[in-house]
């Protein structure tokens, strides 16, 4: 059941007409335009729409990973379009977690190592760090098996050390990429509760692309992106018959 957030809440990241296209002059080619939405902390925003329409180019944007010819991304006040590629990367560090649909870990890393990645990328793994890694593998269902390599791993379980490396260092903002793309139905819903779980408890903001119906019907709001903008919200109604 999707929680409550405040209508009244301070938006935590806010996107303004936003639009991607690749190529020049004539040839070039809109992948979308006037994307607009605000995403408030603690909630959860499912983005759904048509294969190709650029969902993931949308998330890769909102991540800074990407470069967009119009419009404004603000987080927290935060104009990243302001920011050049490394001080990107040091916002990311501190302030985004982002769960891949294909995992992404580091196979010559041990499941702690890669979970502790952000920890010693912003210089705190100490005494305090390592008990975090070791919380949030409890957390996630992983306690036990930080010492074993990723291909000694299931998909289930590398989607685990995914989820849990992107909270790991507490982000405000987490971006889910697909995260059950790759999972049976079972394993899959345990991923979903996996991340709300995770996100409700540390009053994180999700913002998760999907294709699953069953994953956006248990979102705080449903948007659909088009190449001519993002849908008005899809009501509860609405999203009990959504076809994706």
């Amino acid at each position: 059941m999707a929680a409550t957030v405040s209508s009244h809440a301070r938006p935590l990241l806010q996107v303004s007409d936003l639009a991607k296209r690749y190529g020049d002059g004539h040839t070039q080619t809109t992948v979308f335009a006037r994307v607009s939405c605000e995403i408030t902390a603690g909630e959860f925003v499912a983005i759904v729409g048509n294969s190709g329409v650029g969902k993931s180019t949308f998330l890769n944007c909102l991540a800074g990973l990407d470069s967009w010819q119009q419009g404004r991304i603000l987080h927290s006040g935060t104009d990243l379009s302001m920011l050049d590629e490394a001080r990107r990367a040091v916002w990311r560090r501190a302030h985004l977690g982002f769960v891949f649909q294909a995992f992404h870990v580091l196979p010559h890393l041990d499941v702690a190592q890669n979970i502790a990645l952000p920890l010693m990328l912003l210089g705190r793994m100490d005494d305090q760090g390592q008990q975090r890694v070791q919380q949030v593998l409890q957390a996630v269902g992983l306690a036990g098996l930080g010492q074993r390599l990723p291909q000694q791993l299931s998909g289930g379980q590398l989607q685990r050390v995914a989820i849990a490396r992107a909270l790991v260092h507490s982000p405000p903002l987490l971006l889910a990429d697909e995260p059950t793309g790759n999972l049976d139905p079972s394993t899959a819903q345990q991923i979903m509760d996996l991340l709300l779980q995770q996100t409700r408890e540390n009053g994180t903001a999700l913002v998760l692309v999907t294709h699953s119906a069953e994953a956006a019907r248990r979102a705080d709001r449903v948007l659909r992106l088009t190449a001519g903008g993002m849908q008005a919200e899809l009501s509860t109604s609405q999203q009990s018959a959504l076809s994706l």
